[in-house]
């Protein structure tokens, strides 16, 4: 039976929601900056509902895909906000701009931020200097992934543009971790947090729980993305902040932060590795079928098979979020993320939101590809573990349990 607590927390979660709910079916229109809080308020409850519906999936399925699944569950909300940005964009091409940034803001924010909070709360909580999150072997499936589509990006940048070519190769990456993800040994689940005695429940009962959670939240985010997305763009011109700046990094943050949290409570439950391992996921389904979706979401809008093509802000920016993603992989090729690694990758990410111009974005993008060959060259058990990857990666995943 449900704790008081427990059922006041998934109350207030859906009371979150229900109100935009109510603000829409309505009609009422909301002031800047409220037309883009309430919306946005919506899509953190709808995430959360996610999360516990995705939770609830893994008695249904493997712990791997579950883990890929929750991944990508706890990511629809940011798919919700840059695909509407896409679609706009086939009618009105300076929405390519909000695509782009909205897409490379959530890519650099979940390792910047996300990565690094995993380890911190990690070290705080063991409160051990040399603390450090141990990922599992069978993890380097995804890892492998993140490589090949990593690899890929970097050619985005040189050609200026994101087309259906570009769709195909990353959806592949994508619809092949999740085949490599259904292959893995199926593990019981640990559930903790609000929906734990739903985890009690009858079978069929605890199956029409996780559809209500899907259902609800799936709704919200339906009729909440294009408000919060064009409200942010009202409060920006409204406040004089460059719309930009808030597309880029207030969107994810909003979109994303639920993700951060059942991150850091999968560490207060001592289980560190599958908190790295649900963000890792994470960003291999938005470095691979998020980016993929945009050109095909603008194409389908427009009515045509032309590339969306990009101007020289936008293509730094996918180059410098490649360099990024390239020196993460690295770091963790070892299956080890310690707390100073946790701390360096804080820090780059920290210190280039203040410096934006162009020469500033290259730099830093250099400064991440001669990290991360430093790390392969230097470093003795991260070069071993870089090419572990590779021998790993394509293994089937119950040979590496």
């Amino acid at each position: 039976m449900l704790k008081l607590k427990d059922l006041t927390f998934i109350g207030v979660i859906f009371f979150i929601g229900a109100q935009w709910i109510y603000f829409k079916m309505a009609g009422v229109h909301l002031p800047a900056p409220w037309n883009a809080i309430a919306p946005g308020l919506a899509i953190f409850a709808a995430a959360f509902a996610l999360s516990w519906g995705a939770e609830l999936a893994q008695f249904e399925i493997p712990q791997s895909l579950a883990i890929a699944f929750l991944a990508l569950i706890a990511v629809l909300p940011e798919y919700a906000v840059d695909m509407y940005f896409a679609w706009q964009a086939g009618k009105d091409p300076s929405y390519i701009h909000y695509a782009t940034a909205n897409m490379t803001g959530a890519n650099r924010l979940l390792i910047g931020v996300g990565w690094a909070a995993v380890a911190f709360t990690a070290f705080f909580r063991s409160k051990r200097v040399q603390g450090e999150v141990v990922l599992a072997r069978g993890q380097r499936v995804e890892i492998f992934a993140l490589l090949i589509a990593t690899l890929y990006c970097f050619v985005i940048p040189l050609k200026h543009s994101l087309s259906w070519v570009d769709s195909i190769f990353l959806i592949a990456i994508f619809s092949w971790y999740m085949f490599q993800s259904t292959r893995a040994h199926h593990e019981e689940p640990e559930i903790e947090g609000p929906i734990v005695a739903i985890a009690t429940w009858s079978r069929g009962l605890r199956i029409l729980a996780t559809l209500s959670f899907f259902a609800f939240s799936g709704y919200v985010i339906f009729i909440a993305a294009e408000p919060f997305a064009e409200g942010l763009l009202e409060t920006g011109r409204h406040l004089n902040i460059e719309e930009f700046i808030l597309v880029q990094w207030l969107a994810p943050l909003a979109s994303e932060s639920p993700e951060f949290i059942v991150a850091i409570l999968f560490v207060l439950r001592n289980r560190s590795s599958v908190a790295l391992g649900t963000l890792v996921s994470s960003k291999v389904n938005q470095w691979t079928l998020l980016v993929g979706m945009l050109p095909l979401v603008y194409n389908l809008s427009a009515g045509s098979f032309a590339p969306m093509m990009m101007d020289a802000r936008q293509a730094e920016e996918i180059f410098l979020t490649a360099a990024q993603s390239l020196f993460a992989i690295v770091v963790i090729a070892n299956l080890r993320f310690s707390i100073t690694e946790a701390l360096l990758i804080f820090v780059l990410f920290i210190t280039q939101m203040f410096f934006t111009s162009t020469e500033a974005r290259t730099i830093y993008g250099f400064l991440y590809i001669v990290l991360a060959l430093g790390w392969t060259v230097i470093i003795r058990d991260n070069r071993a573990g870089f090419q572990a990857i590779f021998r790993d990666g394509v293994r089937h995943p119950r040979e590496l349990q």
